[in-house]
C-alpha cells in the first residue's frame, strides 16, 4: 500500500523533497497520520493542519491506500 505526501513551508527539510513536490511512500494498514510524523522525525508541534484528499484530519486518522495527504506548518505574517 502507498499514499502521496506533500509537505509545505519548512517541513520540506523533515521528508528531503521540495515545497509541495509529491513523494510516495510505502504503509501498512495501521499507519496513522501522527506515525507518519514520527517516521520522518517531524515534531507534531510543526503540523497544524493536515488534509487527506483534500479534508481536515486529526492526526490519529488511519491512512488508507492512495490516500493523498498534505502537511502545514503554523503560518504567520501579518
Amino acid at each position: 500500500m502507498h499514499i502521496e505526501l506533500r509537505v509545505y513551508t519548512g517541513l520540506e527539510k523533515y521528508v528531503g523533497v521540495r515545497h509541495g513536490e509529491m513523494t510516495t511512500v510505502a504503509i501498512d494498514g495501521t499507519l496513522t497520520i501522527a506515525d507518519l510524523l514520527h517516521r520522518f522525525d517531524i515534531p507534531p508541534a510543526e503540523v497544524t493542519s493536515a488534509l487527506v484528499n483534500g479534508r481536515h484530519k486529526e492526526l490519529d486518522y488511519r491512512l488508507q491506500d492512495k490516500d493523498r495527504v498534505s502537511l502545514f506548518p503554523p503560518v504567520g505574517g501579518g
